[in-house]
């Protein structure tokens, strides 16, 4: 069982930066697929971005050049570094792991935290 916990999320002005953070309990991630989704009422969950165990990242396309995913297998640590905020990626934030995939990302991560609400404001 993997246990995830975010943290860093809150309000910001359009074009602020943000960055979240997703420790893990009790496993190590450094042979997990590790990804971000976000979540707005109503609508699809998003796969933000997500990395592979080799390092190896994916984009969803609407944040390429603004975020940034990264990991620090020492300190079981996931990262979503968001530069240039729009309202668009108001939503909640949550990370997500899975345990040696075929493929990162998976159809289905299997692990997810709670998240943390994101807010882009005027």
């Amino acid at each position: 069982q993997v246990q995830l916990l975010e943290s860093g999320g809150g309000s910001v002005q359009i074009g602020g930066s943000l960055r979240l953070s997703c420790v893990a309990a009790r496993k190590q991630l450094s042979s997990y697929c590790m990804g971000w989704f976000r979540q707005v009422p109503g609508k699809e969950r998003e796969l933000v971005a997500s990395i592979d165990s080799d390092g190896t990242t994916k984009y969803l396309d609407s944040v390429k050049g603004r975020f940034t995913i990264s990991k620090d297998n020492a300190k079981n640590t996931l990262y979503l570094q968001m530069d240039s905020l729009k309202p668009e990626d108001t939503a909640l934030y949550y990370c997500a792991a899975a345990a040696l995939p075929d493929l990162c990302p998976p159809p289905d991560f299997g692990f997810r935290g709670q998240g943390t609400q994101v807010t882009v404001s005027l």
